[in-house]
């Protein structure tokens, strides 16, 4: 894994899934019942710990992924999360530019227990998976934080942006500082590598794009590498298009994550070659099986036989996913043959 992220092209390809940890696996909704809420599992370090290891141990994934919630930033700003079940997180809303104003700067006493649970989780991974780190990436950390909660379309922070930029500047401005802090108390925490998640890049026409998507991340990967130089990031802004193709040189991220909607054929043609794409797997391709699934990851792995390439999904797994269908899978990644 961390060698594809290095930009080396392996005879096996990495694997790894996101929400790879969660409801489709038993042993996860065994221990889910342990903890009040979401949020307090999040901050259990023994429970996010194991949820972090499960699927390690029942599939052998090449990379770990901390277990947690994009939304502990916000909240370790001051702006308390809640799950309410069935409906999802809640937040008070971001109203004026003087809720902004108020936000305190970024608790990591907040964080502590996210930081507990690195580090039990890097003491009993074996020595041959790489851990991954992660933190939402401002736009859409933001999103929530307007909102109050996910919407279809993320309107109430469009149309926040357009009406104030300034106010919605600063809001920008303090997540990437804060995520900042994060990904580099993170990385001394003991994460080899990390991922920048921007699943509501895509809403963003181009100019916004830039600007609020883009950019603050160019900015947070530059900020981590003034207190890391050596670390590893991936950035996933999903639903970019075409937007892809220049992601990676202008953010200086070290991988690409990308979505279902991106033809791996268009992606292998019009990416540089030493870029390290990441994906793409159809979620509900992995849910179906069989024939489509096969097929699909056939097509994926063909289009990037030529680059260094981590084997991911296009979006987080299905909690309906049959267990039997991801065991299948890494079967088919690690015996393809170009």
């Amino acid at each position: 894994m961390l060698a594809v992220l290095d930009g080396k092209k392996t005879k096996n390809r990495p694997i790894w899934l996101m929400r790879q940890a969660g409801r489709y696996l038993p042993e996860y909704r065994q221990i889910r019942g342990k903890a009040d809420n979401f949020i307090d599992f999040c901050y259990s370090p023994a429970l996010a710990a194991e949820a972090t290891l499960q699927p390690i141990r029942r599939f052998g994934f090449d990379a770990a992924i901390l277990f947690s919630d994009i939304l502990v930033v916000p909240d370790a700003l001051g702006q308390k999360v809640v799950f309410e079940t069935g409906e999802g997180p809640r937040l008070q809303p971001i109203i004026a530019t003087s809720d902004i104003e108020k936000l305190p700067p970024l608790s990591l006493d907040r964080l502590a227990p996210v930081f507990e649970t690195i580090g039990r989780v890097r003491s009993s991974l074996p020595k041959e998976t790489a851990f991954l780190g992660f933190c939402g990436a401002p736009w859409t950390v933001a999103s929530y934080m307007i909102a109050g909660r996910g919407t279809p379309d993320q309107a109430p922070a469009r149309l926040f942006a357009y009406r104030n930029p300034a106010g919605f500047q600063l809001l920008i401005d303090k997540l990437v500082a804060a995520s900042i802090e994060y990904l580099s108390t993170q990385f001394q925490a003991g994460v080899d590598a990390a991922q920048i998640f921007d699943s509501w890049a895509g809403v963003l026409p181009a100019g916004e794009f830039e600007r609020w998507s883009l950019e603050p991340i160019r900015q947070i990967i530059s900020g981590v590498r003034q207190r890391a130089p050596a670390a590893r990031i991936i950035a996933f802004p999903r639903g970019a298009a075409t937007r892809y193709a220049n992601f990676c040189q202008i953010s200086g991220a070290d991988a690409l994550g990308l979505d279902t909607a991106i033809d791996p054929r268009w992606a292998a043609a019009h990416l540089a070659p030493n870029i390290v794409v990441q994906g793409q797997l159809d979620p509900l391709a992995l849910l179906a099986g069989g024939t489509a699934q096969a097929s699909a990851v056939d097509r994926i792995m063909t289009a990037y036989r030529d680059r260094p390439h981590v084997f991911n999904l296009g979006h987080g797994i299905l909690p309906e996913t049959p267990i039997d269908h991801v065991a299948t899978l890494i079967k088919q990644v690690r015996s393809f043959e170009a």
